[in-house]
């Protein structure tokens, strides 16, 4: 594929807000993707013979100053309380709308209690705690999508 035509694709993706394109001529496909705060990254996918290869389209915006140590140990602490989502979808904090939700900030939970459902393709999957502690954050809202691994609540 003419890298003019993967740059033509970039510039189509990034005035239109769109978070995702994927052209395929024959047996070449590009995929463009949003990552973030204006980062595009290309993948281009050749003909089975040839391996594909990621390509930076625009490099992300540098990071900021480094953070102390402290701040870092911090974060891994909070990433290993961190309750993650075991699958994509649609995260919901109560049994049904309305209703009171599974958990709140300051709640208490054993290990197994149900902290919210996650629907995946028309199916409603509990999530259970896989620790004992106290909610100290929901980090997501009702309705969101969530992502696999993405936290959904810290739990100390």
């Amino acid at each position: 594929m003419d890298i003019r035509k993967v740059k033509k694709l970039i510039e189509l993706l990034e005035e239109s807000g769109v978070a995702e394109i994927e052209i395929k001529e024959g047996e070449e496909s590009v995929r463009i993707s949003r990552h973030g705060a204006g980062a595009v990254t290309t993948y281009l996918q050749a003909p089975p013979a040839l391996a594909a290869a990621p390509v930076a389209a625009a490099a992300p915006p540098p990071a900021a100053a480094a953070a102390p140590a402290r701040a870092a140990e911090e974060a891994e602490a909070r990433a290993e309380s961190a309750v993650t989502a075991p699958m994509v979808g649609t995260f919901y904090g109560s049994p049904a709308p309305g209703a009171k939700a599974f958990v709140e900030v300051g709640t208490e939970v054993k290990v197994g209690q149900t902290l919210c459902i996650i629907e995946a393709m028309k199916m409603m999957n509990q999530i259970e705690s896989d620790k004992a502690g106290k909610v100290v954050s929901v980090l997501v809202k009702n309705g969101d999508p969530v992502e696999f691994g993405q936290p959904l609540f810290i739990i100390e």
